[in-house]
């Protein structure tokens, strides 16, 4: 059996600590409360300081808990709330479009899939919550890349590989793609991230109008683009959906 690691116990300690009972602690109040010699907790507290998690009133020298400790959690958040949203809408998606559906959010210069319909026939399917695609080949990152200014800013900064011969990796290019993707409100990937698929995908914004996600569409090149264009309906198909979610979440102007 593993054993834990015993600094990262204590600094979660610390953190529940300075999350319950006074809003500000001092060095001496947090040694004692964990049991812990105050140049240990000293050590603890300066890392979590330098990462974000804690923060240290100049005046008092006091601890309270940091704004990324609020970044994350509201990150969490949103991610589940996106996806709960979404459920009924990505279910009728998949029924209409006869595809799988995948839902993705900005995650370490890539896309994550957060949420994942299988195709609705009986063929074998493997489950992909949780993969990565990349931000500059696919539909979803395109479009969070178009609509997402830190999400552009790590496509532009990020290695663009060359998946297959269709990959578009120069920067003029793929700035020329995304001016098309925020002009029509969709974005395709056709066999530009793996041979044989084809893609669609459009944004999902919050109340605020900020761009929070990505559903689309994935399957095979002669369903999809049957006639080397993205079919019609797919892509109503798709935005209807991304309008939905984004109006149970709060957006106006759909």
């Amino acid at each position: 059996m593993a054993r834990n690691i015993q600094s990262l116990e204590r600094a979660a300690a610390m953190l529940r600590l300075l999350a319950g009972g006074e809003r500000r602690l001092g060095l001496s109040d947090i040694a004692s409360a964990l049991g812990l010699a105050k140049g240990t907790a000293h050590g603890i507290l300066r890392t979590l300081q330098q990462e974000g998690f804690v923060e240290q009133d100049a005046a008092s020298g006091r601890y309270q808990l940091g704004a990324e400790l609020l970044r994350l959690g509201n990150s969490y958040l949103d991610v589940h709330e996106l996806r709960a949203r979404a459920l009924v809408w990505t279910d009728d998606l998949a029924r209409s479009s006869g595809e799988s559906v995948y839902l993705g959010v900005l995650h370490q210069q890539g896309v994550l899939i957060v949420h994942h319909v299988f195709r609705p026939d009986d063929s074998r399917q493997v489950l992909e919550v949780g993969a990565m695609q990349p931000l500059h080949s696919s539909a979803l990152g395109k479009v969070l890349a178009a609509y997402d200014p830190v999400a552009h800013s790590e496509a532009l900064e990020c290695e663009r590989e060359s998946f297959t011969a269709h990959t578009v990796t120069a920067p003029e290019a793929f700035e020329e793609i995304l001016d098309l993707t925020r002009a029509r409100g969709y974005a395709a990937d056709t066999e530009e991230t793996w041979e044989g698929i084809a893609s669609v995908a459009a944004p999902i914004h919050d109340r605020r109008r900020m761009p929070v996600g990505a559903v689309g569409i994935t399957g095979a090149v002669e369903r999809v683009c049957p006639s080397g264009e993205m079919r019609p309906e797919l892509i109503a198909a798709v935005r209807d959906c991304a309008r939905a979610v984004s109006r149970d979440l709060g957006a106006s102007r759909f």
